[in-house]
């Protein structure tokens, strides 16, 4: 379901000022890595993960991106694979768009380090009346993504809708933030003032 060169989506390029500079990104589900070459070129290290070994070929000797090949499925729908990269693995993003698995959501959530991005976009409810994917095991349900955070992560923006470019498409995309402590009180602040994280929103 992974697209592959191409322009990187509209929706990680919104979001993707709220990465922190320099900070390690993972591409889930990279294909040839239109995202992955994105980062990187703006100075972010990244992972890209994908069972695709001749797509993640593509990548070999591009700046700041490793290739890592792994299939996150292990063919059942309630189950995944285990998680490929080591427990300890932290990103300041996580990068996934055209592709579900489910069982993945919590993996994804806990690979952020506080302060740290989940930038998701795939197809949704309805797509299986313009196109492909079609299978009810590709498409999320209403609201899917906002429960798959609640509780871990904080919700900046989230759209669930139909797109008519670059193809008709029934999408769900939400960009969420693992919360890091507040900002430490500044000179003058009254005592015991502590300054809530600031969310930059596009226009």
């Amino acid at each position: 379901m992974h697209a592959g060169l191409g322009e990187p989506s509209p929706w990680v390029c919104r979001w993707a000022h709220l990465v922190t500079e320099g900070g390690a990104v993972l591409d889930v589900a990279s294909g040839a890595g239109r995202h992955a070459r994105w980062f990187a070129a703006r100075g972010h290290p990244v992972t890209a993960i994908d069972r695709d070994t001749e797509a993640l070929a593509s990548l070999a000797g591009v700046p700041n991106v490793t290739t890592h090949a792994a299939d996150l499925e292990d063919h059942a729908p309630d189950a995944a694979a285990p998680w490929p990269l080591p427990a300890d693995a932290r990103f300041a993003a996580v990068v996934v768009t055209n592709y579900l698995h489910r069982p993945l959501f919590h993996h994804l959530a806990a690979a952020l380090v506080p302060g740290g991005v989940l930038i998701y976009e795939t197809f949704a409810q309805g797509n299986e009346t313009v196109g492909k994917p079609s299978r009810p095991a590709f498409l999320l349900a209403p609201g899917e993504l906002l429960e798959a955070v609640r509780g871990r992560l904080r919700v900046v923006a989230y759209e669930d809708g139909f797109v008519a470019a670059p193809r008709p498409a029934f999408v769900q995309r939400i960009c969420a933030v693992r919360e890091a402590d507040s900002v430490p009180d500044q000179p003058g602040d009254p005592a015991g003032f502590r300054v809530p994280p600031r969310y930059g929103l596009p226009g």
